[in-house]
């Protein structure tokens, strides 16, 4: 019987060893976060029920292993928004499918491209580029962590394509690579030309969409305001068993988008971070992009908090640069480009923005 085995090992060839040895055998496999605490990662894999470990130098066996499907490939651990981890179960089918469609996008000619792997593994952005690579036959060096050095070294020896997220991508000459596919936090449209923005979640198997137009296969449609997809890259169920997708096959994604008149995407982000001020809808998002601009700000993330008289007032929470943000500057700056409802009315100066591995703000921690 198939069962699902959990890498507890950081990124590098033992990785890729091991993910191949489990495929060769049938079995699926649940990629662990190495840095989780010991009391979080025993809860990881008590919910996730996999039959094997497999640590550096040590295989362990637990007796309240669940099986997986023939098929099943990956279950990769989402908190989502709550913070309450879920199994997303995604099939060898699945993985293909967005493989294929990624490589013809990125044009990736397996005889003269290689593929730099150097987001978390445990994150289905980071382990797409492993799964890209191997589907297709593509040379693959895989890192345990993005270390700028090692990154322009990888380069200079032949890596011609890679994935980051925007803090990486400042750090890095991305001129040297082909191509650098950019995802896990907001995505400026002030980027090299090289780069290539990506919509997905970890239920579609890393991203769908490229450049804010969607891959082969893939459907977008927009229902009251909500991004839905379909597409053969879509999950299987997650790990409990219960399956998201309506019964003819769309994914209700929680962001809030529309689709522009050419095709292209909009997203504005998760539909329950909206903020409601006077009545007023405030796109958390939108207002992001502006601030990031403004002097006396390295990072920051919009909120809404609760106000007796607005109902929710915008708040930008701050990690500040020198003598820190003016809130009238920060106010202005906004209304030349949004609403002015959408100007925050208060600021809160932080040392640390939550952010998941991939740089992704974690907006229910502010």
């Amino acid at each position: 019987m198939n069962e699902l085995v959990a890498l507890a090992m950081g990124g590098g060839p033992d990785f890729v060893m091991e993910l191949e040895r489990a495929w060769d055998h049938g079995d699926a496999v649940l990629p662990v976060d190495g840095r989780l605490p010991s009391v979080a990662r025993e809860a990881l894999l008590e919910t996730m029920k996999p039959g094997l470990v497999v640590e550096p130098g040590a295989r362990h066996r637990r007796p309240s292993g669940q099986p997986v499907e023939p098929d099943d490939a990956l279950v990769m651990a989402t908190s989502g928004s709550t913070g309450v981890p879920k199994g997303v179960v995604l099939t060898h089918s699945a993985l293909a499918a967005n493989a294929d469609a990624t490589s013809e996008f990125l044009e990736v000619d397996p005889d003269r491209d290689r593929w730099l792997s150097c987001l978390p593994l445990s994150h289905v952005g980071g382990l797409a580029v492993v799964v890209r690579a191997l589907h297709t036959g593509t040379s693959l060096e895989v890192h345990d962590g993005v270390d700028a050095d090692a990154v322009m070294d990888a380069a200079r020896r032949g890596a011609t394509l890679t994935a980051m997220v925007p803090t990486s991508l400042r750090r890095i000459e991305a001129a040297r690579f082909r191509r650098i596919i950019v995802g896990g936090s907001a995505v400026t449209e002030e980027r090299p030309e090289n780069t290539v923005s990506t919509y997905g979640l970890t239920e579609t198997g890393s991203g769908v969409v490229y450049n804010r137009r969607p891959l082969t296969g893939v459907e977008i449609r927009i229902v009251d305001g909500e991004v839905q997809l379909r597409c053969p890259m879509l999950l299987r169920s997650y790990r409990d068993g219960t399956d998201p997708r309506t019964a003819d096959g769309w994914f209700l994604t929680g962001d809030g988008g529309e689709l522009e008149a050419d095709g292209r995407l909009r997203v504005y982000g998760r539909r329950g971070d909206m903020i409601i001020t006077g009545g007023e809808n405030v796109w958390p998002d939108a207002v992001e992009r502006v601030l990031r601009e403004a002097p006396g700000i390295a990072e920051v993330g919009v909120i809404g908090r609760p106000d007796p008289e607005w109902g929710q007032v915008v708040t930008a929470v701050v990690i500040p640069t020198g003598a820190g943000p003016d809130l009238f500057q920060l106010r202005e700056l906004v209304k030349e480009t949004l609403p002015a409802y959408c100007a925050p009315k208060r600021i809160e100066l932080v040392d640390l923005l939550p952010t998941t591995a991939l740089g992704k703000l974690q907006r229910h921690r502010l």
